[in-house]
């Protein structure tokens, strides 16, 4: 009975993520919300706001900087486990 459920809700969730991905915008459209919003505010603020040149370092040190941190913690939680793991000192 439980391989049944689950077989279900794996078929539920598999269709409304393919549903999810077909409503997604082409790849490289420059009409995605992604091009037409986000992009052009990065490009012109990125100097005036982070005070950089380089546009992928103010969008990851300014913009996103608590998210990267949080993936670097992540990582170092991960690489500790491992070390535990394998009993090194």
């Amino acid at each position: 009975m439980n391989k049944k459920i689950s077989m279900i809700l794996v078929g539920i969730v598999g269709a409304i993520m393919a549903i999810a991905v077909a409503d997604m915008p082409d790849f490289g459209d420059p009409n995605s919300p992604a091009s037409s919003h986000v992009s052009p505010t990065y490009i012109l603020e990125a100097y005036d706001v982070a005070g950089v040149h380089n546009i992928v370092t103010a969008v990851l040190v300014y913009w996103r900087a608590y998210d990267t941190f949080g993936e670097i913690t992540v990582i170092f939680a991960a690489g500790i486990a491992i070390m535990a793991l394998l009993g090194w000192d």
